[in-house]
């Protein structure tokens, strides 16, 4: 299969229009109106990761237009976003990673809860897990409060992976986000074509493990995407515990932030922790934005490397990658 470095940002990302104030969001009924909300519902098991059976998962040959490159002043690693003072916008961002020998979940609880609760958020999603969740990736794709970015086809240390390998992992993320957004378009799901405010045209990427090469940086940004890390960690994947997670990342938030979380049934106690989290962050005044939308409202803060929280904090995973270690052992 042949595809084109990059994709359209018309087929990546819905409109970042405010989500405060988006009519979308108006009402207890939130969530995209071309689903029933009985569709869109959590199910129980959903969450549960399992090992993966079967063949390759296969894409389509989509022939994708390509990306002017990310601009000088945007390039390299964005870490959160300075505000103007008195501006107190957040976003939560969601992963939803899958490896290659399994089938990670959805959380569900996770989604339930900010639609009702109207909250903005951006999902990072794998290519891989788009395929093997195709309803609840058009799902996502079509709701106005939400954007989706790319996190690689099946989760690949694209510190260690380099050349053709890192480029596909790139690559064929976009061609299953663009055959999401094909899928909700046909659906009759009316999405807005305009690119998204904030990102200069460019799509939004997310490296696996916060960790990257300057080759696969330098790719990530030549292909029109911008790498969106983060500087607040929920650590949800441990098993913290919803009150303790909350209250780490209360203490780590300020504006501007770009926090991780995960909806792919790797987050331990994700929904309940938000429970916590978001009526906290609004009695301190906070808004919450889609990562388009922070970006529109400020000055990123960039870094010419990658890493979770410090600097050489993710060699860890770069050593395992290199040795076959699993990182992300199946439930």
């Amino acid at each position: 299969m042949s595809v084109r470095s990059a994709i359209c940002l018309a087929l990546l990302l819905p409109l970042a229009l405010p989500a405060f104030t988006h009519p979308a969001l108006a009402g207890p009924a939130a969530g995209p109106a071309c689903y029933a909300p009985a569709a869109l519902a959590a199910k129980p098991g959903e969450e549960i990761v399992r090992p993966r059976a079967g063949g390759p998962v296969t894409l389509p040959d989509m022939a994708t237009p390509t990306l002017p490159p990310v601009p000088a002043a945007l390039r390299g690693s964005i870490r959160r976003v300075d505000l103007p003072a008195g501006e107190k916008l957040v976003a939560l961002t969601f992963d939803l990673c899958e490896a290659s020998a399994e089938i990670s979940g959805y959380d569900g609880a996770l989604v339930d809860y900010l639609r009702a609760e109207n909250v903005a958020a951006t999902f990072f999603s794998g290519g891989k897990w788009l395929m093997s969740h195709a309803e609840r990736g058009d799902q996502l794709t079509a709701d106005h409060a939400f954007e989706m970015g790319n996190h690689t086809w099946s989760h690949a240390n694209l510190t260690v992976r380099t050349g053709e390998a890192m480029r596909r992992q790139v690559d064929d993320a976009d061609v299953a986000l663009a055959l999401r957004r094909t899928q909700v378009q046909a659906k009759g799901c009316m999405l807005p074509a305009a690119p998204a405010q904030g990102t200069g045209g460019a799509a939004l990427f997310r490296f696996p493990y916060g960790s990257c090469s300057a080759e696969s940086l330098n790719y990530v940004n030549d292909t029109g995407h911008l790498a969106i890390q983060w500087d607040v960690d929920s650590g949800d994947p441990a098993f913290i515990g919803a009150r303790g997670m909350a209250d780490d990342m209360l203490r780590a938030i300020r504006p501007g932030s770009i926090v991780l979380m995960h909806a792919n049934g790797r987050g331990k106690h994700t929904a309940e922790a938000l429970k916590i989290l978001i009526p906290a962050l609004r009695a301190k005044g906070y808004r919450f934005a889609t990562v388009s939308q922070l970006l529109a409202a400020g000055r990123p803060v960039i870094a010419d490397a990658c890493y979770s929280l410090k600097p050489g904090d993710t060699r860890v995973y770069d050593d395992a990658a290199r040795t076959g270690k699993r990182i992300l052992p199946t439930q």
